[in-house]
This record gives C-alpha cells, sequence and structure tokens, in this order.
C-alpha cells in the first residue's frame, strides 16, 4: 500500500487565523481610553486618602495631645505656658484663672477656638512630623488653637475647646482638613 503523499493535502488558511495589526491597534486604543478614566478616579482616591484618612487623624491626635495637657492643669491655673512641652509652670495664661465670668470674647483672656483669629498664649504651630516648633515663623503643618470659657455662671465649668488646622492639603482642596475637640473641667479638679 502506497501512502498518500503530504504535498497534495493543503488546507487552505482560515480568513480568522490571527488578529490583524489594525485590530491590535483598535483594541489597545480602547485599553488606553479606559485607563485614563480609572487613572484620574486613581488620583481622586489618593488626594480623598491623605486629606481626609491621614491628615485629619493627624489633626485629631494632636488635638487628644493639647487636650491632655491642658486638663492636666488645675483649675484655676493662669500662669502655666502650654505652649511649651513639657508645660512650664510660668510665662503662660493656663486655664485662664478663675476669674468669674472669663472673658471670652474670642480676643480676650481665654483664648479662641477659631485659627483665622489665634491669640497669643493659646497658639501653638507642629511641623510636619508633630514637633512643636517655636513660633508661627514658615514651616509650619499644623496649627493648634484653644480657647478656655466658663461653661456655667457660677464658674465651677470650664468648657476647653481645641481646633487643629493643617496650613495645606494635597490636591488644592478648597476646604483645609481641621479637627475640634471639646472637654468639661469641674472644680475642683
Amino acid at each position: 500500500m502506497k501512502r498518500p503523499s503530504k504535498r497534495g493535502i493543503r488546507k487552505s488558511p482560515s480568513r480568522e487565523a490571527g488578529m490583524t495589526l489594525l485590530e491590535t491597534v483598535i483594541a489597545l486604543g480602547m485599553l488606553l481610553v479606559v485607563s485614563t478614566g480609572v487613572l484620574a478616579l486613581g488620583s481622586v482616591a489618593m488626594s480623598m486618602t491623605e486629606n481626609q484618612g491621614h491628615l485629619m487623624a493627624r489633626t485629631a491626635e494632636y488635638a487628644q495631645d493639647k487636650m491632655e495637657q491642658l486638663l492636666a492643669l488645675k483649675f484655676c491655673d493662669a500662669t502655666s505656658n502650654t505652649t511649651v512641652l513639657p508645660t512650664n509652670p510660668s510665662g503662660g495664661q493656663g486655664l485662664a484663672g478663675c476669674a468669674a465670668p472669663l472673658n471670652n470674647n474670642g480676643t480676650g483672656t481665654g483664648g479662641s477656638s477659631n485659627p483665622a483669629t489665634p491669640v497669643a498664649g493659646f497658639v501653638d504651630y507642629l511641623d510636619s512630623s508633630g514637633n512643636l516648633l517655636t513660633g508661627a515663623g514658615g514651616g509650619w503643618k499644623y496649627m493648634r488653637v484653644w480657647q478656655i470659657s466658663s461653661a456655667n455662671a457660677t464658674n465651677t465649668v470650664k468648657q476647653i475647646t481645641i481646633t487643629v488646622k493643617v496650613s495645606s492639603a494635597l490636591g488644592g482642596t478648597t476646604a483645609l482638613p481641621q479637627t475640634t475637640l471639646t472637654a468639661l473641667k469641674t472644680y475642683p479638679f
């Protein structure tokens, strides 16, 4: 028996045997358009994570640190300097003393919890690592302002309000992240 020769049996090439260069270019163009949209979403997610995640957590942490420092003072303290660490027993405003009622108009004794109107003795500045700076000069990343006010007519309860604000955020957002923390301190504690 004779074997059939392979030369005589030829298959014609299929028209759909592979992708043409034109099909590949079109597929890559579509992939590029979709990827561009996803990258823009990734950029928004990254700035939100930095601003609302990292920076907001840091402002809350620094507000809590200042609150612990102020709550450790005696109720009628009027001299401790809380703009330094550790707290200096003299040269500052303390908890605004025991005058009844406290002068709390936001610009006098008692400080201000508005970062736009900080009051000397009731403000300090931190660098990007959270280290206390020695003034409002350039380079601060976080500003802490605090206000001490009388919470009742007999001045036996003080309200301590601390606001921490960042100097800049990622992505040029208009509202900079900030945290406000409030606590009450009662006499004689």
